[in-house]
């Protein structure tokens, strides 16, 4: 079962410069981390936080993936940029957020949309009664002969047409095409349609 994202959860928000708990480390004690070097690094040390949080607070765990993704993304083909910042987390979290909200605030108006459209229904008819009596009196033809019919009716193919697709003679297209309108009169119960 799929998880609808119907906005917001209702949690308190994580502020902007919260730092996790680190192992060892007492709750209220200042946490000294060193920037990460590079690129790949602050991905590994920030992912799965920036991921949780936006988890908790929109309640969607692969929408909070999606956008922390490309936040993610984004602060790469910045790099040069965003590593140079005070705080490039804080940058790829407020891109994150903002994804998410963006995300959000169109999924919101989609649905609005759609709740005050009219309902319309459309009909498709099935076939009449003698529509399905033609397709089970073709069904009983040899592939051929059906297939000939088909062409020729349907398709609106001439019988020349017919003999160089099936690549047989014109006097053979003719052939099947007596005898399937035979098979299908007799089937039917109607006189043999004349020949076109």
């Amino acid at each position: 079962m799929s998880q609808r994202f119907t906005g917001p959860a209702r949690v308190t928000p994580v502020t902007a410069n919260v730092e996790p708990v680190r192992a060892g480390v007492r709750q209220g004690e200042p946490t000294i981390v060193a920037p990460p070097a590079n690129f790949d690094e602050l991905y590994a040390a920030h992912y799965g936080d920036l991921t949780v949080q936006l988890y908790m607070y929109f309640g969607d765990r692969q929408e909070a993936h999606d956008v922390v993704q490309e936040a993610f993304c984004r602060a790469y083909a910045r790099w040069r940029t965003v590593s140079r910042y005070e705080d490039p987390v804080g940058w790829i979290r407020r891109v994150a957020w903002n994804l998410a909200l963006s995300k959000w605030r169109r999924t919101r108006t989609a649905l609005s949309f759609l709740s005050r459209q009219r309902r319309t229904e459309v009909r498709i008819e099935g076939p009449g009664p003698e529509r399905v009596a033609v397709i089970a009196a073709l069904a009983t033809l040899p592939e051929q002969q059906r297939r000939v019919v088909v062409l020729r009716y349907m398709a609106d193919l001439t019988v020349p047409e017919i003999a160089v697709r099936e690549g047989v003679a014109e006097g053979t297209v003719k052939s099947w095409l007596h005898r399937s309108r035979t098979a299908l009169a007799a089937h039917l119960g109607t006189a043999e349609e004349t020949p076109s």
